[in-house]
């Protein structure tokens, strides 16, 4: 039943967010519960801290790129629910994937764009003069559906330990 809760969350999640460009509450919020209460039925006490401790996880992972702006709060719930069905180990382990897959997302827009050696030669010059004044926030970024990153790496990475 949790795989199954997690599957249907990840897909509808990639949908909403590429579509709509959010991921919703009422997806990610039932999805901590069906996690919290399906590893503590199964697992007792144990069971309630290996789902606390991975929705914790997926709190802490996103938490500073959400308050930087980086990200929307939907992206921080997803990972969240995540954690809570598949604990902690599994939740860092795709957030791996999900940064690896995330930053190709990113470097694929900025070449589609024609903006990667724009982007490089800024990013050099504020580490060289370790500043970012006088760069608004559409010139640090282009803003995609970084749910979709949180899918395909979750994805991958469950992919992964079925081999």
């Amino acid at each position: 039943m949790l795989t199954a809760t997690l599957f249907t969350i990840l897909i509808i999640s990639l949908i909403t967010d590429i579509k709509y460009r959010r991921i919703y509450n009422v997806v990610t919020f039932p999805a901590m519960l069906i996690g919290l209460i399906g590893n503590t039925v199964t697992s007792g006490w144990d069971g309630l801290f290996f789902s606390l401790l991975g929705l914790l996880t997926g709190l802490g992972l996103l938490l500073i790129p959400y308050a930087l702006g980086a990200m929307a709060a939907g992206d921080v719930k997803l990972l969240m629910a995540i954690g809570a069905i598949e604990g902690a180990a599994f939740t860092f382990g795709a957030f791996l994937y999900v940064a690896i897959i995330g930053g190709i997302i990113a470097l694929g827009i900025l070449i589609w764009h024609k903006e990667l050696l724009q982007s490089l030669k800024r990013i050099f010059l504020s580490a060289q003069f370790k500043t970012l004044n006088g760069l608004s926030k559409d010139e640090l970024h282009h803003a995609y559906p970084y749910g979709a990153a949180i899918v395909l790496g979750t994805l991958c990475f469950f992919g992964v330990g079925w081999l």
